[in-house]
């Protein structure tokens, strides 16, 4: 099915190659992942930049006037995830290796393998088992929007083997039948604790089928249908879209994003516009291509996007092809150098409204939440500075570098555990924790074997990339906007906040764009509209108590483990 949406062709992207801002040239002020100096800015200019932000500051007064106690939102969003790869046995831990975990005698029930009595004679063609913390770096999944449908088998869940399972790769861990590995507590020990000490949810979804650029554009927006492809080295819009980038196209070109393309609007797409990839840009034109940051722009609540490997290595203004190059690498668990930055994770790049395509720092920390340069898009130290500097958005989403998200191949648990426990103890040791509440969530499963099955809610008919679990669904197909088949698979989701229920797990059904109706409701800023899906959202309400704040904070060691529970009033 086609959409009956038009927009106009995508004009201007050319220039972003040639026009650099002189401004770049500052960017090495933020290097990560430690934080660094802010940029030295001479007394006259720091004048006229903090009047400029005590005014936005008093106009957006709006941004401390909240629904709820939560002043501030954090959203960690990590990578490739299925609740039972990480709970499937919680809150039961083997305790043969890795760090040691023992759960409270009080700790509720949970809809897992374990307790669905699926860890022996599952429906698949293997049954679930244990992936031990050496086994850490394993090989990456099918995650795809089709072959997810396929594996659930219309809701039977008894094909992952076959649709989507990877066994072999070069020098990572494998193993017959791999989508049906799980971690338990001895090497997931960090979540395993933030679960038993704060609130988690058991049955959230990502909100439509698919990898992770679906999952990024449905946190942001609740919605992946109004894109059109996009020539990397002209910034036109192609005639004629491909299967890849796009799905659905209309005869206007404009149609659904069900794969990981890069965005239009990013200097450090496909390689710096070499390789010849076509990429995705969001059609704005009336009340449709919104997202959530131009919804708290329009309220004037500050927001940001931290993301590791934002900080360019080298400017725009200070490179041959007026391209800034985000070429910032680690070294994994593995040994293996990862690049940092993953344009495709970041979602606001695909919508002008809200991106930063040189990859800009922001003049000085007081811009950071506020319009500017940086156009609220962030390398990840900046966040750290903004902790300790004073000036933390009210509403903040943060992404690891690549070695740290936790996507199988390149990334892992442990590392990412390292990211998770590093930050969110930074929250909790921060003047903001009174009134912070963290959202742990994820883009998808990875293809990793879960055992529960959504309910379609928004349906698809879409013959040649829908499955019979969503093409034989009689749910509604909002706006008629074809592949965005969903809610798809399930992944975990956790609330660390002085006023999150303690030891809590909840079971209504929610999703990615839970969290976005939880921004939106938080801070008064209606919905997007155009079929979102942060319309028919589950609440995150019952993960909290909002009538009584709690008076310590659990801070976690690196491996995961409880290092303090302190009193904090």
């Amino acid at each position: 099915m086609s959409s009956s949406r038009r927009g106009p062709a995508i004009a201007g992207l050319a220039s972003l190659a040639v026009v650099a801002v002189a401004a770049a040239t500052s960017t090495g002020a933020f290097a990560q992942p430690e934080p660094a100096a802010a940029p030295a800015v001479r007394p006259a200019q720091q004048t006229q930049q903090t009047q400029q932000t005590q005014q936005t500051q008093q106009k957006g007064k709006a941004a401390y006037e909240t629904k709820t106690p939560i002043k501030h939102v954090v959203v960690i969003f990590d990578e490739n995830i299925s609740f039972d790869h990480y709970f499937g046995t919680y809150p039961k831990a083997a305790n043969t290796d890795g760090t040691t975990f023992r759960a409270s005698k009080r700790t509720p029930h949970a809809d897992t393998l374990a307790s669905a009595g699926l860890l022996k004679d599952n429906p698949n063609a293997y049954d679930p088992f244990r992936l031990t913390s050496d086994q850490a770096m394993t090989c990456d999944q099918n995650h795809a929007y089709g072959p997810e449908q396929q594996a659930f088998d219309g809701g039977a869940m008894d094909q992952f083997v076959e649709k989507v399972s990877t066994d072999t790769c070069s020098g990572l861990y494998g193993a017959p039948g791999l989508t049906m590995g799980y971690y338990d507590g001895n090497t997931v020990t960090g979540l395993w604790n933030y679960a038993q000490h704060y609130a988690m949810n058991d049955h959230s979804f990502s909100s439509t089928f698919g990898p992770s650029t679906p999952g990024a554009l449905n946190l942001v927006a609740g919605q992946t249908h109004g894109f059109v492809e996009v020539d990397p080295e002209t910034g036109e819009q192609v005639g004629t879209p491909g299967s890849y980038v796009l799905a659905s196209p209309d005869a206007s070109g404009v149609g659904t994003v069900v794969n990981d393309p890069d965005p239009a609007y990013d200097d450090c797409s496909d390689k710096n516009h070499t390789s010849g990839n076509t990429l995705a840009a969001a059609v704005q034109e009336g009340d449709q291509g919104k997202n959530i940051g131009d919804l708290l722009n329009a309220k004037d609540v500050t927001w940001g996007w931290f993301q590791g490997g934002f900080a360019p290595t080298t400017a725009a203004a200070d490179s041959d092809t007026g391209y800034a190059v985000c070429g910032a690498t680690h070294t994994n668990l593995g040994g293996a150098s990862v690049a940092d930055y993953s344009p495709h994770h970041s979602p606001f790049e695909y919508y002008q409204s809200t991106s930063n395509p040189h990859h800009l720092p922001p003049a000085s920390m007081d811009e950071v939440g506020h319009d500017g340069q940086a156009n609220h898009n962030y390398d990840l130290s900046v966040f750290n500075q903004s902790l300790t500097q004073g000036t933390l958005p009210a509403v903040s989403f943060v992404k690891a570098a690549e070695y740290q998200d936790g996507h199988a191949a390149y990334s892992d648990p442990i590392d990412e555990q390292h990211f998770l426990v590093h930050e969110i103890n930074k929250i909790q040791r921060s003047k903001y924790w009174k009134n912070t509440a963290i959202v742990v969530a994820y883009d998808d499963s990875d293809g990793w074997y879960d055992h529960v099955a959504s309910d379609v809610l928004n349906a698809s008919h879409d013959s040649t990339k829908d499955a019979a679990f969503c093409d034989d669904s009689d749910a509604p197909v909002a706006q008629g906007y074809a592949d965005r088949c969903g809610p798809g698979t399930r992944q975990p989701l956790l609330v660390i906040s002085p006023y999150a229920k303690r030891n809590k797990i909840t079971h209504n059904a929610t999703e990615q764009t839970s969290i976005t109706q939880f921004i939106e409701d938080n801070w008064g800023l209606g919905r997007i509209g155009d079929g979102s899906f942060d319309e028919r959202a589950g609440t995150l309400d019952n993960l909290f108590h909002f009538g009584r704040r709690r008076n310590d904070v659990v801070l976690l060691k690196s491996d995961g483990a409880v290092k303090a529970v302190r009193r904090t009033h």
